[in-house]
């Protein structure tokens, strides 16, 4: 008898440490990561963000956080989402269908926040960089010799993308510049960038308003030649922006302050490597893994584009370029751009992990 309860009490001693076991092992929580980052600590609790991103260069800063695990040491997982346009993006962005996302000027952006569409422009996602804008106008050989000066264009047929868009933006500030007005000069609507070289080489067209690497590939080819550079019109212009949507920033700050500290770290990568040329080599091998340029070697001949490593933004432009669009008609209704923008998510990723040594 004596024996039994013994071993009874043996057994219960071992039911209740194997319990005890199970316990702690099922509350433990395996996604909760060592703190790696040196600056935030990362979330308890692993979480995924929707990035709206369709493999453009400007989204370097997303790319390049993602392959060196500056998301990872904040324990954020980031999904990559591809929409057919911006007008297709926006609505998933205000109802939080995407947290992040990258808007270029157009008119029919501005016309859907001042329609009620909820996005905050937080960051910059591109501008051009002075004397080498990644988005500028570019010349026929066969104008060489007559094309000198933007005054020059007077008389000469061009090609845009788009109107009431950072394009149609861009080229009445060249006009503007040059002293000439729209009747000085012939428009040519040419929707596709690449279809602008097969023009330009032609002669159909004399000048165009182009983007990289399409501007690198023509030089290379024969088709055209750079004129001039986009920042002696318009030095200060926001061609694309970072966006967020209003949960993920008002609602989820925890989050969006560890991504956007890691975003920035990621931009800072992009900066040492094609501003400082430092660890370039690893940067253009991400920069191959997510965008269409697959050359190392057209990197080197690219004008990149602009990423400013604390996400400032050139805020005026951005009130200039809707107030042209509005002048042209294009805009109906109104934006409180005081909270159409918010940076302060931006701004505390800075005091975190410090400015930007230029």
């Amino acid at each position: 008898m004596k024996w039994a309860k013994s071993g009874w009490l043996l057994l219960l001693i071992v039911f209740a440490l194997v319990m005890g076991g199970c316990t702690t092992k099922e509350t433990v929580k395996p996604d909760v990561k060592e703190n790696t980052s040196g600056d935030l600590s990362p979330l308890k609790k692993r979480t995924k963000v929707i990035i709206a991103e369709d493999g453009a260069a400007s989204g370097a800063g997303f790319y390049i956080a993602k392959e060196k695990g500056y998301f990872e040491d904040y324990n954020i997982e980031v999904e990559f989402a591809q929409f057919a346009n911006s007008d297709d993006m926006l609505p998933a962005l205000a109802a939080g269908e995407v947290d992040i996302a990258g808007g270029v000027s157009t008119a029919s952006f501005f016309n859907a926040i001042a329609q009620g569409i909820d996005v905050k422009i937080i960051a910059d996602k591109g501008h051009n960089v002075p004397g080498k804008s990644y988005f500028t106008f570019v010349i026929g050989n066969h104008m060489v010799d007559e094309i000198k000066d933007y005054s020059d264009f007077k008389g000469k047929k061009i090609a845009v993308s788009s109107r009431n868009s950072i394009d149609g933006y861009i080229f009445e500030e060249m006009l503007k510049h040059a002293g000439l007005t729209e009747e000085d000069v012939e428009y040519v609507h040419i929707g596709d960038f690449f279809a602008m070289l097969g023009a330009i080489e032609s002669g159909t067209i004399d000048a165009a308003l182009n983007i990289e690497p399409l501007i690198a590939q023509g030089v290379e080819k024969g088709f055209h030649v750079r004129f001039g550079d986009a920042t002696d019109y318009a030095p200060k212009s926001q061609i694309a922006m970072v966006l967020g949507s209003p949960q993920f920033m008002n609602e989820e700050q925890d989050i969006s302050l560890r991504f956007m500290a890691a975003y920035l770290k990621g931009v800072r990568d992009y900066n040492d490597a094609f501003i400082k040329d430092e660890g370039k080599e690893e940067i253009v091998k991400i920069m191959t893994m997510h965008t269409a340029l697959k050359d190392p070697a057209l990197w080197e001949k690219v004008h990149v584009t602009g990423l400013d490593p604390d996400g400032k933004m050139f805020i005026e432009d951005i009130q200039k370029q809707f107030d042209t669009y509005k002048a042209n008609g294009a805009i109906r209704g109104d934006i409180d751009f005081n909270k159409a923008i918010d940076t302060t998510i931006t701004e505390k990723a800075v005091e975190t992990i410090g400015e930007y040594n230029r």
